[in-house]
C-alpha cells in the first residue's frame, strides 16, 4: 500500500463528504506519518511502513469492537464502520494452511529442534506483517507436539 493511495482516498472522502470514511482514512495517514517520523524516513516512507502501520491500527480498532460495551450500539456501529474501511487498506494475510506450508518448507530444521522459542524467533523475522501472530503461534504450537 503507497502512502499516496491513502492520501488520494483520503481527499476523495473528503470531496464525497464522507465524514466516517475520512475520520478512518486520516487517522491512517496520521498513524503512518507518525511511524515515519520516528524511524526517521519521513520523506521515504515505505509500502512495507505503511501496511505494518495499518496491520496495527487495525488491530487496536479490533480491539474497540470486542471491548465496546453492549449497550452502546451506536459506538459500537462507529467502530464497526472504522474496521470496515481500515480492512480495505490490510494487506492480506495468510492463512493457517499457507504458514504451515511454508514452516514445513523453509524451516524444516528449526523445526526439527521442537523449541518453540527458537522457531519463532527465526519464523517471526520472515513471516512478520504477512500472517498474524496469533496464527503463526498457533501453527507453531501445533508442530511441536
Amino acid at each position: 500500500m503507497e502512502m499516496q493511495t491513502l492520501q488520494k482516498d483520503m481527499i476523495a472522502a473528503m470531496k464525497a463528504k464522507d465524514k466516517v470514511r475520512k475520520d478512518a482514512i486520516s487517522s491512517l495517514v496520521s498513524a503512518v506519518k507518525k511511524v515515519a517520523i520516528d524511524e526517521g524516513c519521513r520523506d521515504d516512507i515505505k509500502p512495507e511502513l505503511v501496511a505494518r502501520v495499518i496491520l496495527k491500527e487495525l488491530k487496536s480498532v479490533k480491539e474497540q469492537v470486542d471491548t465496546c460495551p453492549a449497550d452502546r450500539t451506536d459506538l459500537k456501529e462507529e467502530y464497526q464502520a472504522r474496521y470496515d474501511i481500515i480492512s480495505e487498506y490490510a494487506p492480506k494475510l495468510l492463512s493457517a494452511e499457507e504458514v504451515k506450508a511454508i514452516l514445513t518448507e523453509r524451516f524444516a530444521g528449526v523445526l526439527a529442534t521442537k523449541n518453540k522459542g527458537q522457531i519463532m524467533k527465526a519464523v517471526m523475522a520472515e513471516l512478520k506483517g504477512k500472517a498474524d501472530g496469533k496464527v503463526i503461534n498457533q501453527v507453531v504450537a501445533e508442530l511441536c507436539k
